[in-house]
């Protein structure tokens, strides 16, 4: 991918926990790209670097060039053209990047069989196995268990770190927010609520007579769903791809 030589562009740095950007990290990136300006997000913390870029402006040699600015600093970097550095859509996966938890390893260790989904779980995140049969599969050994288990696991969702700012600082720069999860609508949607999201989607766990029957409503909504949901947002909004952030944590993102 290349950025326009004569656009300009935004390196935004982020320090990991317990660390700080330091005064000297930003003197050399100054040094090395010409800054036109830094705007510091959070002090110490998270900073813009505005450049100009040259020579043809490669993504992936500007990645290059600040990687090794950065050396063995716990600093990230997202580089990106200004223009579009103030997202209008937040489009989230739910488990493991929104909420701690992954929810269906949740149930599981409810009724003892964690071990056996959680493998599961990680096959799938990793792209090991497809996501839907990976779902069915880990559904199915659910079967039988009473409905009410789900209200009782839905009581350890906690919330990651900053998920609550971030939608909060989206909803007030005017973005919208979508949170789109493979996990179960019941979960999604008390998360969905208290944060703020504008609209949920996600699978439906099939429930007769108060009891978890093991099967997924279909169709099964997956990476592909993902996608077509970040279009769609995107269509009614009435924005490119660009000005949109999806964030997510595993091969169904």
């Amino acid at each position: 991918m290349s950025l326009s030589p004569k656009g300009e562009c935004v390196a935004t740095l982020v320090a990991g926990s317990g660390a700080t950007i330091t005064a000297d990290l930003l003197r050399k990136i100054n040094e090395s790209v010409g800054a036109t300006r830094i705007a510091w997000l959070a002090e110490k913390q998270a900073a813009d670097v505005f450049f100009q870029p040259h020579g043809g402006a490669d993504l992936a040699a500007l990645y290059a060039r600040f990687a090794a600015l950065i050396g063995d600093e716990p600093v990230d970097v997202l580089i990106q053209p200004a223009a579009t550095r103030r997202k209008k859509l937040l489009i989230a996966d739910m488990e493991s990047t929104i909420i701690e938890q992954e929810m269906l390893d949740e149930l599981a260790e409810t009724i003892g069989l964690r071990d056996k989904v959680a493998a599961i779980t990680r096959r799938a995140m990793n792209g090991e196995i497809d996501f839907a049969e990976a779902l069915r599969e880990r559904v199915a050994l659910l079967k039988g268990q009473p409905a009410s288990v789900l209200d009782t696991v839905a009581k350890r969702i906690t919330y990651m770190a900053g998920a609550a700012e971030l939608v909060a600082t989206m909803k007030a720069e005017g973005a919208r927010c979508w949170l789109v999860s493979g996990g179960f609508n019941r979960f999604i949607e008390p998360v969905a609520k208290h944060l703020g999201f504008d609209r949920f989607y996600a699978n439906e766990l099939v429930v007769r007579g108060g009891v978890i029957t093991g099967e997924v409503a279909e169709p099964v909504l997956d990476k592909d769903t993902k996608r077509a949901s970040l279009e769609k947002a995107c269509a009614e909004i009435g924005v490119p791809l660009s000005t949109a952030l999806a964030v997510g944590d595993g091969a169904n993102d």
